[in-house]
């Protein structure tokens, strides 16, 4: 899209931009001045977005973004629609219109084998008459497809693909796709109005976070980003969609119309046609590519001949699970334009296009039985119990169906015939059921009204779907709780592992968290596999727990919705962890990255009369129950405070923050006004979205960071 010395004009006007922060003298050339700033920020979001080369740090371009509001606030009747602040516009949706396509929307035939394929080159060969057939090879994603129409040179509109003939106008959603250029120049082709069609997508990293948050909130992920992108482009809020971080690859030109001559181009009458038709597809993703927008260029392929197309196909194959986002196969064009009008379309597909589908990550088995298994909180979370069958390598046997409503969504039964799908390295999900299999034999699945461990009633508040066990007493609730207590990021109790804790448990060694430190260790020696060494491991495992922070033994606590920054904040905030106990719900609120309904969690945690007296017998039995106010305040990072987002690629988190910590900064657990940095790493969310909107924070790089500590 850009040429080099394109490049380097907008890179020096960027420098220009940063170095006055806004012009002077402005005023009598304000419009000259908005369009060229926003043709800056332009440049920079492709290299971010498109071509995922960024030249400016992100700290920079906020500056920059937040000169355009500047501006554009002072000079509204200067607004366009394509400007970068433009793409958040409506708050809340009420409702999708339909909207027809310019062109209908047809599906693919599908391939599954090199056999598939020999037979349609076969009769395309026939039809054409030709030898050999030259065809552009390109990936399948696997995301919610859609098209958007351009006019004069504008994005007008995004539409789903409905039933092929409508769908739902979902516009102000697709304007969040950052990679998705609010304005393209068409008209330099003489192009008036044209629609484009492409794939939404959830790369595999942004999936992933997307699915813990779920989990978090007790609600059961998706199987696939394909659902995740298809839910996400129907959103209601676009500021909720605009964290998603969704993706667009555009790779068909479907309707276009040119301008009649004579036509007006930037000052100029335009007497003769501009538009030179593209040759081939391949042409036509490149031409899209030099517009702006982000097609398969460079990962498509142009080969003469099948077997070309199969070898390149296999090869994909293979390094599939490499990619950053998810495709289900490739897709197989004839390259020829004139070629592919010649082959023509069916009522369903065109001719001159096939798809070939990968081995399904898709299987189906039986659902034999459901386990109700108790956790730390006392969730009850039903398992279910299938025949092993193969899924995407790995070997299937018992799938979460996470709560009583999503077994009432998926219509599951006792069994039942399912269709299961595990997507790379994402825990195996039930699609559906197969009602249509069942032969009278299956039967309800029955939700526990009682817990299965402990027979104590069942509780499920009226906002929740999960059901709890609230006898904090119930074995399965004390084993988990115990396990967690002794995990890596909590207490670390190295030799105290899951298999020995309920080994344990069941001999009656070992029942409550604070039964770790009163241990009975000479009961071990009768035990096969404690041996002396091993024994003295554990003692001082258990020793050397008593050592570690607050933050880790508030984590280790286990308190619902309290995870380890959270911990952090909390530690930050007191002299001592009996401190919390004289919080009210207000106070704690007041601490930094706690919402109202993780302060109640930690309210109704210290208000437990049980809760407090654990506490004193840790603290009795020399746990660390106090504050470290030990700050390195002589330090190249003395009173600056610190958040990191995403994933670092040089260390982990955890060596991050204490490499500021040692270098007396301070680190803090939610983005406000108070934090003077925030380093971002890989697929960053919502924290760097917040930190854009507060002009104090700096946004750093990894790089940025560790470049920063040198210097200072």
């Amino acid at each position: 899209m850009y040429n080099q010395s394109q490049s380097q004009l907008l890179q020096e006007q960027t420098r220009q931009w940063i170095a006055q922060k806004e012009h002077k003298n402005i005023e009598h050339k304000i419009e000259e001045d908005i369009e060229g700033l926003r043709n800056v920020l332009r440049f920079h979001e492709y290299r971010y977005y498109v071509l995922n080369d960024p030249l400016l740090a992100d700290a920079e371009y906020d500056v920059l973004y937040k000169l355009l509001e500047k501006f554009e606030l002072q000079h509204p009747s200067l607004v366009t629609a394509d400007s970068p602040t433009q793409r958040v516009g409506i708050a809340l949706i009420k409702d999708f219109p339909k909207r027809q396509h310019l062109v209908p929307m047809l599906s693919l035939e599908n391939s599954y084998n090199a056999d598939d394929l020999l037979d349609w080159d076969r009769k395309a060969r026939e039809l054409s008459r030709l030898d050999t057939i030259e065809y552009c090879v390109e990936p399948k994603f696997d995301g919610a497809s859609i098209s958007v129409i351009y006019e004069n040179d504008l994005f007008t509109h995004g539409v789903t693909r409905g039933d092929g003939e409508t769908g739902d106008d979902i516009t102000p959603n697709v304007r969040q796709i950052k990679s998705l250029p609010l304005s393209a120049s068409f008209s330099s082709y003489g192009i008036a109005q044209i629609e484009i069609r492409g794939e939404v997508l959830m790369n595999k990293n942004n999936f992933k976070k997307y699915n813990e948050g779920l989990m978090e909130e007790g609600m059961p992920p998706l199987a696939n980003p394909r659902n995740a992108a298809a839910g996400s482009l129907r959103i209601k809020e676009t500021a909720e969609v605009r964290k998603r971080n969704l993706e667009a690859f555009l790779y068909h030109v479907s309707f276009f119309t040119l301008y009649p001559l004579p036509f007006s181009l930037k000052g100029n009458t335009i007497q003769k046609p501009l538009y030179k038709k593209p040759l081939t597809h391949s042409a036509m993703l490149e031409m899209l590519w030099n517009l702006g927008f982000r097609s398969p260029k460079s990962e498509m392929k142009v080969v003469k001949g099948i077997d070309a197309v199969i070898k390149y196909i296999q090869e994909y194959e293979e390094k599939r699970d490499s990619l950053p986002y998810e495709i289900d196969g490739m897709v197989i064009k004839v390259n020829d334009l004139d070629l592919q009008e010649k082959l023509g379309m069916t009522s369903h597909h065109p001719r001159w296009a096939i798809a070939y589908k990968f081995k399904a990550r898709q299987a189906s088995s039986k659902l034999i039985a459901v386990d109700f298994q108790v956790g730390r909180t006392g969730a009850v979370t039903p398992v279910a119990k299938i025949q092993p069958v193969q899924v995407g390598g790995v070997t299937v046997s018992s799938i979460s169906i996470h709560n009583e409503e999503y077994i009432k969504e998926k219509d599951l039964h006792l069994g039942d015939s399912i269709l299961i799908e595990r997507s790379g390295d994402v825990i195996p999900q039930v699609v559906k059921s197969l009602p249509e299999l069942r032969n009278g034999t299956e039967k309800k699945i029955v939700f526990p009204k009682k817990c299965p461990i402990c027979n104590e009633a069942l509780y499920k508040p009226e906002d929740e779907a999960v059901w709890r066990c609230t006898n904090i007493n119930c074995e399965a609730q004390v084993v988990e709780r115990i396990i967690h207590f002794a995990s890596k990021n909590a207490m670390d109790i190295r030799s105290l592992g899951d298999a020995n804790i309920r080994k344990f448990y069941t001999l009656g060694l070992l029942t409550s968290i604070t039964g770790i430190y009163e241990f009975p260790f000479d009961d071990l020696k009768t035990l096969e596999g404690f041996g002396t060494k091993s024994i003295e491991n554990l003692k001082a495992a258990i020793e050397n727990s008593k050592q570690q922070p607050l933050h880790r033994l508030i984590y280790a606590l286990g308190i619902r919705y309290v995870g380890e920054t959270t911990a952090k904040s909390l530690a930050q905030a007191v002299e001592n962890i009996f401190d919390l106990s004289g919080y009210s719900l207000e106070k704690l609120q007041q601490v930094e990255d706690i919402g109202i309904k993780v302060a109640s969690s930690i309210f109704d945690f210290f208000k437990n009369k049980d809760n407090i007296k654990m506490l004193h017998n840790l603290e009795q039995a020399g746990v660390n129950v106090q504050a470290s106010k030990t700050v390195v305040k002589s330090g190249n990072l003395s009173g600056q405070s610190f958040l990191f987002t995403g994933t670092l690629e040089k260390m982990k988190r955890t060596e991050a923050e204490e490499l500021v910590e040692k270098n007396g900064g301070k680190i803090l657990g939610s983005v406000s006004s108070k934090l003077n940095y925030l380093v971002v790493g890989a697929d960053a969310g919502s924290k760097l979205e917040k930190a854009k909107k507060i002009t104090t924070v700096n946004i750093l790089s990894e790089d940025e960071f560790l470049k920063l500590v040198q210097q200072k």
